[in-house]
């Protein structure tokens, strides 16, 4: 059994799946970092100073009354809170993945349909008369024997 899962382990595909999925976590890191580190705190500027991480609603308050300093306050408090402006950031996250993976996509395709040699110019032409295939200097048919223009 042991030998059966290393084979399957093993095969190129699920190595090319595990590295794929590795670079994608580190990838997701980043990506994170760039929105909340980088992205974000403009945008907050512009808007009046404003962090989207500690944007929050509360549902139920908790032990301690509010209000809140921050979304981590409330928490640590035990309110239950509708963190929507993490949501935004996540969906900003998305959006620059999404992104990139289209330039990506489409960077490959360009490169596949370079790589990829004309097709062969035809070496024969069909015969008006009798449909059968013919080479491109015949002036007449094999078959039918049709003068050919």
């Amino acid at each position: 059994m042991f030998k059966e899962f290393r084979e399957f382990a093993l095969r190129g595909s699920v190595l090319d799946m595990a590295v794929g999925i590795i670079i994608g976590v580190a990838f997701g890191a980043i990506v994170s970092s760039l929105v909340a580190d980088v992205i974000m705190p403009p945008i907050g500027l512009l808007l009046g100073k404003v962090d989207f991480a500690n944007l929050y609603v509360i549902l139920t308050a908790g032990q301690t009354p509010g209000p809140y300093a921050s979304l981590a306050a409330a928490q640590q408090a035990g309110a239950v809170t509708l963190n929507y402006g993490q949501f935004i950031n996540k969906i900003i996250s998305f959006l620059i993945v999404a992104f990139l993976l289209f330039l990506i996509i489409r960077s490959m395709n360009r490169m596949k349909r370079k790589a990829e040699p004309p097709a062969p110019a035809p070496t024969t032409k069909d015969c008006p008369f009798c449909a059968t295939a013919v080479p491109l200097k015949a002036v007449r048919c094999p078959h039918c024997t049709s003068e050919l223009k």
